[in-house]
């Protein structure tokens, strides 16, 4: 499959006129029992080209999709974790290269042309996110004993462990790979330097004290840094997406439409859009980052935990009723 051409970005003025009559379609894995809690798709990722897409279920299924031919037999099915897959993800410079991270403790490397294994690391206990290094050559996984592991995908065992004090959700780096921002039960996100998860700012009125992003009343549970890296996303179980500024560290506006916790958050490619996904109420509402407008509601069967979209298209990857839908895909059209 040939790399997808760029498309050009649209204003939220002429969002709604060219892609209103997108269609979705369907991935649907026969393995799994259609909108069962047991096959729940934990985890959606695209590879940096935007020619493949990666799932993670809670029944231990591992996939690895061809946006643009629907049927299963053109996936990929890994095999070899022994628990539910919490997160996966590409490495941001290696198309084929996917990283797999399981409630079993065990974090595994993938080469999806093969389907072979090409490392594993065990024994990092029920770890549930990942983050890689925008370079590839590193990545963190955390666990739910708020233990951050710095990780190599060709050695077996960590470079280095990072005990937080905090419940810490999910994590992001910022685009040079020099900081990272930590989500927090407290409603709060930690800004670090890498590798060495040093506070990077303080407080102006308590020189000790580090500072953090504080926009939540309740746990802070997903972020995702714009493109363009002018704002970074936060999504808190109050139904709230806080976007901030990241020169001054200002919260420029909340988006509070969402109904339930945010799990997940994406940014179009180019920055313009963003949608929240949540597990409580149906529909998908992608919102003009600058303005905080809703440009275009999609429906949907159910709630919408995950989402995701193409690194190069407005092409919107989500879980619906147990299985993966992608918006904008249209095969009949190269």
């Amino acid at each position: 499959m040939a790399p997808t051409r760029p498309r050009q970005s649209f204003s939220k003025e002429r969002f709604w006129e060219k892609l209103k009559d997108s269609k979705t379609q369907t991935y649907h894995d026969p393995t799994a029992t259609r909108g069962t809690v047991s096959h729940g798709l934990r985890t959606i990722a695209w590879n940096p080209l935007g020619t493949l897409i990666a799932t993670g279920a809670a029944d231990r299924t591992l996939r690895v999709w061809n946006p643009e031919r629907q049927n299963v037999r053109y996936s990929t099915e890994l095999r070899g974790h022994s628990a539910g897959i919490e997160r996966v993800a590409f490495n941001p410079v290696k198309d084929a290269e996917l990283c797999s991270v399981s409630s079993d403790g065990v974090v595994k490397f993938w080469d999806v042309r093969t389907k072979a294994a090409i490392n594993e690391i065990k024994g990092l206990g029920d770890a549930f996110t990942l983050a890689w290094c925008p370079d590839g050559e590193s990545l963190v996984v955390g666990n739910k004993a708020d233990n951050l592991f710095v990780l190599s995908p060709t050695q077996s065992t960590p470079i280095a462990s990072h005990q937080q004090s905090v419940q810490t959700n999910q994590l992001v780096f910022c685009h040079s790979g020099k900081k990272i921002f930590l989500t927090t039960g407290e409603g709060r996100v930690k800004i670090l330097s890498y590798p060495d998860f040093r506070p990077i700012l303080y407080s102006s009125y308590d020189p000790g004290l580090p500072f953090t992003l504080n926009g939540h009343t309740s746990s802070c549970l997903s972020i995702d840094l714009q493109p363009t890296a002018r704002l970074l996303a936060t999504g808190g179980s109050d139904s709230i997406v806080a976007l901030w500024d990241t020169t001054e560290w200002i919260c420029q506006r909340t988006l509070i439409d969402m109904t339930g916790p945010v799990r997940s958050i994406s940014f179009s490619f180019d920055g313009s859009y963003i949608v929240g996904g949540s597990d409580e109420g149906p529909g998908l509402e992608i919102v003009h980052a600058e303005t905080g407008e809703n440009v275009l509601s999609l429906k949907t069967a159910g709630p919408c935990p995950i989402v995701a979209w193409h690194p190069s298209r407005y092409w919107l990857a989500y879980s619906d009723l147990g299985s993966l839908k992608i918006w904008g895909v249209d095969p009949e059209r190269k």
